[in-house]
C-alpha cells in the first residue's frame, strides 16, 4: 500500500511535468510563428501579436493567451520582430501562478 502510493504520487508528477513542458513547448512555438507572421514586408508587430494569440487560443486554450507583447529589436545589427508571451505555468493540472510563464519568438524583419 506505501509503495503504491509512492508510485501514484511520482507517476502523477511525470504527468504534470509533461504538460508543463507541453504547455512551455506549444507558447515557444506560437511566439515563433507569430514573429515570423509580423516579420512579412506587409505586416507590423500589432499583427504578430494578434496571430500569437490566435495560435495560442486555437492551440491550448484562450486562457493562456496571457500578455502578449510584440516590438521591434535589433540583434547583431539585424533587425529582427520580437514577440513575448506572459502567461500561466500549469503547476496543479491546469492551475498555477499567472504571468510566471515568459517565453519569446523572433523573426528577421523583411519590412
Amino acid at each position: 500500500m506505501l509503495v503504491s502510493v509512492l508510485l501514484v504520487t511520482l507517476f502523477l508528477a511525470v504527468i504534470q511535468l509533461a504538460l508543463a513542458l507541453h504547455v512551455r513547448n506549444t507558447l515557444i512555438s506560437a511566439a515563433a510563428e507569430g514573429a515570423r507572421y509580423g516579420a512579412n514586408a506587409d505586416r507590423d508587430a500589432v499583427d504578430a501579436a494578434a496571430r500569437t494569440e490566435a495560435v495560442i487560443a486555437t492551440s491550448l486554450s484562450p486562457s493562456f493567451v496571457g500578455e502578449v507583447t510584440a516590438g521591434y529589436e535589433e540583434v547583431g545589427g539585424v533587425p529582427t520582430v520580437v514577440v513575448e508571451v506572459r502567461t500561466t505555468l500549469p503547476l496543479v493540472g491546469w492551475l498555477g501562478p499567472s504571468r510566471s510563464l515568459v517565453v519569446r519568438g523572433h523573426a528577421l524583419d523583411e519590412g
